[in-house]
């Protein structure tokens, strides 16, 4: 199992509505892709929030082949929806793992 990762740094003044729409539209949205079975949200924790919390949402492919059709076919457009919302208030960065059993 693939899992693509897309961690977080948020500010404080958006953190609120930020996680609602991230559990409610956004994370959603990217599962109903396809490319992705589920996905869950973490708190990154013992590290400075002064500025602000950071969460890594993480979504789960059956395949690196999905994860790459997701970044071909629907990623632009789902990262574009994400800047619309919420403008320069957020750091992203993405890693992709792979589950090891």
């Amino acid at each position: 199992m693939i899992v693509y990762n897309v961690t977080t740094k948020l500010t404080w003044n958006i953190h609120d509505n930020w996680l609602k729409w991230m559990k409610e539209v956004h994370m959603p949205e990217v599962v109903a892709t396809g490319c992705f079975t589920h996905a869950q949200l973490l708190r990154v924790l013992e590290i400075d929030e002064e500025e602000g919390p950071t969460y890594a949402a993480q979504y789960f492919a059956d395949s690196m082949e999905k994860k790459n059709e997701y970044i071909e076919k629907f990623a632009t457009a789902l990262r574009n929806k994400v800047f619309s919302e919420w403008g320069n208030q957020f750091i992203s960065f993405r890693s992709i793992m792979e589950v090891v059993h």
